[in-house]
C-alpha cells in the first residue's frame, strides 16, 4: 500500500512553491505600480541634467568638475556680444576637447562688417570654422534687430534680405540655431509696469538695451514679427528661441508659436520667473503648456563663469548649487518657494532637462 502521507507531499510543496511565486510577482507589481511617478529634492543630483545656456567663459576647468559632480552637462552658446568671439571660440574649443562627453558648444559670427562687401561670405566662413572646430551649432545674437544698421542708418532685423544666404546656409547644412532674438516685454515698459525684478535691475545697468528709453528702435511686436517671418520662410531650420522665445510673459502666445512652426524649440534660460509668475496665478495652465510642449523645451540659466581669484571659486559654485537647485524644485516638485512647485512628471523632467538637447552631444 502506498503511503499517503509521502504521496500528498508533493502536491502540497508545489502549491506552495506555485503560491510563493505567485506573491512575490504580486508584491513586486505593487512596487513597480507604487514606484512615484515624480521626482523628489533629494533626486537632483543622481538625474542627468543638462544646462543649454551656459556661458563658459574661463579656461578654469573646476566649475566643469563641478557641474559634472552635479550630473550636469553644460552647452555653452558663444555670442557676438562684450567678450571677443574668438576669445570665447578659443575656451570652447579647450573645454571640448577636455570633456568631450560633457561640454558642447554652439559658435557664433559677428556683425562688425555688416556693411562691408562679401559680408554673407566671409559670415558663411566663419560658421563653417566653428562647426570644424567642434561646435554643436550657431547662436545668434539680439544685437540683430536692437543694434545693427544699415548704410541710411535703418535697423537691420534677422528676416533681412542680407541674411538669407546665411539662413540658408545654415538650413541646408542642417546646422541648429540658437537665437536671442527680442527681449523680453519688460524691455519696453517703464519700470513701475515690468513684472520681473531682475529686469529691473538689469535695464538699470544696461540702459542701452533698455528700449523703453529708445523708441528709435524697432518695437517688441516688430521684433516678434521678424522672428516669425524667419521661421515661416526657413520650415526646415532647426531653431531654438533663446529665453522662452521672447514671448516668456505668456504661455498661451508661446503656444500659438510651437504649433504654427514645427521647427521652433525653446530654453528657459533667464526667463524662469516669469513662468513662476504666470504659475501664481494660473499653475495647471503653465503645468498644461509644459506637459504638453514637452519635447520642445529645454533647459537652461543663462549662467556665466569667468576667471576669478582663488576665494571667490566655492562662492560661484555655491550660487550656480543654488540656482539649479532652485530651479528643479520649481519644476519637479510640488514644494513651496515663492510660489508652488509645478511637479512634472519624471517623464518630461527627463526631456526637459536631458533627452530634449542629448543630440548636442553626439
Amino acid at each position: 500500500m502506498k503511503n499517503m502521507t509521502d504521496t500528498n507531499r508533493i502536491p502540497l510543496y508545489g502549491k506552495s512553491a506555485v503560491a510563493c511565486i505567485l506573491s512575490l510577482f504580486l508584491f513586486l507589481f505593487i512596487s513597480c505600480k507604487n514606484e512615484p511617478d515624480y521626482y523628489s529634492v533629494d533626486d537632483f543630483e543622481e538625474v542627468e541634467k543638462i544646462d543649454v545656456h551656459f556661458h563658459y567663459l574661463s579656461m578654469d576647468t573646476r566649475y566643469m568638475e563641478f557641474a559634472s559632480s552635479l550630473n550636469f552637462r553644460l552647452l555653452s552658446p558663444n555670442w557676438d556680444g562684450e567678450v571677443s568671439i574668438d576669445e570665447q571660440l578659443k575656451i570652447s574649443k579647450y573645454m571640448h576637447g577636455a570633456y568631450p562627453e560633457t561640454f558642447a558648444f554652439l559658435g557664433t559670427f559677428s556683425v562688425d562688417r555688416f556693411i562691408s562687401p562679401g559680408f554673407a561670405e566671409s559670415t558663411r566662413s566663419r560658421i563653417q570654422e566653428c562647426m570644424d572646430a567642434g561646435a554643436s551649432g550657431i547662436k545668434i545674437w539680439k544685437n540683430i534687430g536692437m543694434v545693427l544698421q544699415d548704410r541710411n542708418g535703418g535697423y537691420v532685423m534677422i528676416d533681412d534680405q542680407a541674411f538669407e544666404g546665411i539662413i540658408h546656409y545654415l538650413e541646408e547644412n542642417q546646422i541648429p540655431v540658437m537665437a536671442h532674438l527680442g527681449e523680453p516685454k519688460d524691455c519696453w515698459l517703464p519700470e513701475a509696469e515690468m513684472t520681473d525684478p531682475s529686469d529691473l535691475v538689469y535695464y538699470r545697468n544696461n540702459p542701452q538695451y533698455y528700449m523703453y528709453l529708445h523708441p528709435e528702435v524697432p518695437s517688441y511686436e516688430e521684433q516678434i514679427r521678424a522672428r516669425d517671418h524667419l521661421l515661416e520662410m526657413h520650415s526646415d531650420l532647426d531653431f531654438i528661441g533663446a529665453h522662452l522665445g521672447s514671448l516668456e510673459w505668456s504661455v498661451d502666445e508661446l503656444a500659438k508659436r510651437l504649433d504654427l512652426y514645427p521647427n521652433f524649440k525653446v530654453d528657459i534660460a533667464s526667463r524662469i520667473y516669469h513662468l513662476q509668475y504666470q504659475s501664481k496665478t494660473d499653475r495647471e495652465k503653465v503645468r498644461d503648456f509644459m506637459i504638453k510642449y514637452q519635447g520642445r523645451i529645454l533647459y537652461g540659466t543663462d549662467m556665466e563663469v569667468h576667471d576669478m581669484h582663488e576665494a571667490d571659486v566655492g562662492v560661484i559654485e555655491a550660487n550656480l548649487l543654488r540656482t539649479w537647485k532652485s530651479h528643479w524644485i520649481y519644476l519637479a516638485t510640488d514644494s513651496l518657494i515663492q510660489v508652488e512647485g509645478l511637479q512634472l512628471p519624471k517623464e518630461v523632467i527627463d526631456k526637459i532637462y536631458f533627452k530634449n538637447a542629448l543630440p548636442f552631444f553626439r
